[in-house]
């Protein structure tokens, strides 16, 4: 009934898709083309299967004889892909509590009491976006602090980087999780000081043991959840991304909506670990489907955890934790053979790695998997944030990615300083860096970790500075990318990354038309302003599919 009804509402408020070639003509246009640099264009034709069959400069002899859409003026660039975030973490954190505006332990608490107040009838208070550092705790929260304010029901709070998980005691008696519980492998169960008994929060593969526990969204919640997930996304001007963690659940709710027409954006899927990977994709990738809107590309693995949760796998002991040089999840042999597992069957393989010791680790098993299995493999690194100077080059020899997130810089600076030291960053956010080598970037978001605002990200990208401007100049500036790379990234080579090339990205003749209207020039625009960068339109295919308010 949810979808039928949806269905409807979008066939209301959107026009319908064009039975004949359509001319979107009077805009100030902005591409990439066939050679990969910016370029400038006044016009587009489109085919009435939504793709682009001419691109005309201004001055140019407009065709006749077709539908035509007046752009007003206004900018156009392609459609924005982020080439990394959680379509489903997404959509259902935008369905349960978000405490990533919180400030304080006392602002959470009072967060979280006020919404089980006002759920009475949910089982589980679930939630996600605290991060201890932004709210000066200098330790991680307890589960007596949430115990004070919901003891009737258990809680679970997935930290803002998704690998901590902040309970109560009434969690942790349902899962069963006493003193005596070990900890897991690739996890760490942190415990009250002094004794064995735990405190209350589950670091990496720790969590396992609570979400075990935790009732699965069902199906019609997961169909919520990817529709409010895309209509975040297309609001921001993101017509496709790439999900780092499918699982076959997600995928089924990805094929229900498109055999329903309600995918409106484009999905290219990492599966969540090779079982995933083998239920959904079989004998290898999926096809293109419902006229190139999703496919199953490979399979995303974890390698560590994270700076923040000092889980991310260092080869020196942590700045501020002498002795911890956090989490591998994986042995050497267990990240080649799952590798291999992957490669064999052509499945396209992205692995997250946030310390020096794993990227280290994950560059040395992608040099020696490379002679063994041949061709065009593009082997990606999700995250890359700290590399080991020394081993930064390997991304060019083995054309590598390095998918990268800019806003994770912007958001993790001091904690990153507080976590190595001054001398250790080196290759921190190396963007510059692994560019100049020869790897290839691919930017987006991490969502829900940050904000999927593209803009912020690409002001990021060609600044190293906040929203606030701060560090002025730049944090370690010489890793700025100019502001034509940071619009590649989040475009052209985001859809590379994803085998993509040639369907959607640029806006050149034969691809898709997926591009976005916009208020201002992006490419005069100061930092500032371009955060500011209101969306105005989003189409996908040739047809309208999000209306920003009052347009």
């Amino acid at each position: 009934m949810f979808r039928k009804l949806l269905a409807a509402l979008v066939a209301l408020a959107l026009p319908a898709p064009a039975l004949a070639d359509t001319l979107i003509y009077n805009v100030d246009g902005i591409r990439i083309d066939e050679e990969g640099k910016v370029d400038r264009f006044a016009a587009l034709l489109v085919s009435d299967d939504g793709r682009i069959l001419q691109v005309l400069d201004r001055g140019a002899k407009l065709p006749q004889g077709t539908g035509a859409y007046d752009g007003q003026g206004r900018v156009v660039i392609p459609g924005l892909i982020d080439a990394h975030l959680h379509i489903m973490g997404l959509g259902i954190g935008a369905l349960t509590l978000d405490l990533s505006q919180t400030r304080s332990l006392e602002e959470a608490q009072k967060a979280i009491k006020d919404f089980a107040e006002a759920n009475p009838g949910r089982q589980w208070i679930i939630g996600r976006g605290w991060n201890q550092e932004i709210w000066g705790l200098g330790r991680f929260p307890t589960a007596a602090e949430l115990d004070a304010v919901v003891g009737d029901r258990p809680v679970a709070m997935e930290r803002v980087d998704g690998h901590a998980t902040w309970v109560n005691s009434l969690a942790m008696q349902l899962a069963g999780v006493t003193a005596q519980t070990a900890d897991p492998v690739g996890g760490r169960i942190e415990r009250l000081a002094g004794s064995r008994a735990p405190a209350g929060v589950f670091v990496d593969a720790a969590s396992n043991l609570i979400y075990n526990v935790v009732p699965e969204p069902r199906p019609r919640e997961r169909d919520l959840a990817l529709q409010k997930a895309q209509q975040i996304l297309l609001s921001m001007g993101i017509t496709a991304a790439a999900d780092m963690g499918t699982t076959m659940e997600d995928w089924q709710a990805f094929r229900r909506a498109g055999d329903a027409g309600t995918l409106d954006m484009r999905i290219m899927s990492y599966a969540a670990g090779t079982d995933a990977m083998e239920l959904i994709g079989g004998p290898g990738p999926s096809p293109w489907l419902y006229d190139d809107k999703l496919r199953l590309n490979g399979v995303k693995l974890y390698l560590d955890g994270a700076l923040g949760s000092r889980g991310a796998w260092l080869k020196r002991p942590y700045h501020d934790d002498p002795g911890n040089i956090g989490l591998p999840l994986l042995t050497s042999d267990q990240l080649r053979n799952l590798m291999s597992r992957a490669a064999m069957d052509n499945f396209q393989i992205a692995v997250h790695a946030i310390g020096d010791a794993a990227n280290g680790e994950l560059l040395a098993a992608i040099g020696e998997l490379a002679e063994t299995y041949k061709g065009d493999r593009r082997w990606r690194i999700e995250h890359a944030q700290i590399v080991d100077p020394a081993e930064i080059a390997e991304f060019g020899k083995y054309g590598i990615i390095a998918s990268m997130q800019p806003v994770h810089q912007t958001s993790d600076r001091q904690m990153a300083e507080a976590r190595l030291g001054p001398d250790r960053l080196g290759g921190a956010y190396a963007w510059r860096s692994i560019e100049k080598t020869g790897g290839k970037l691919a930017f987006g978001s991490d969502a829900p970790v940050e904000s999927p605002d593209p803009f912020a990200g690409w002001a990021t990208a060609f600044t190293r500075e906040d929203a606030q401007g701060q560090p002025f100049g730049g944090w370690l500036p010489q890793e700025r990318v100019s502001r034509e790379e940071a619009l590649k990234a989040f475009t052209a080579d985001a859809a590379y990354a994803g085998f993509a090339e040639d369907r959607f990205g640029k806006l050149v003749v034969g691809e898709r038309a997926d591009f976005v209207l916009i208020d201002r020039d992006p490419l005069l625009a100061s930092a500032g302003e371009l955060r500011a960068t209101k969306v105005l339109e989003t189409w996908v295919g040739g047809e309208r599919v999000y209306v920003a308010p009052g347009q």
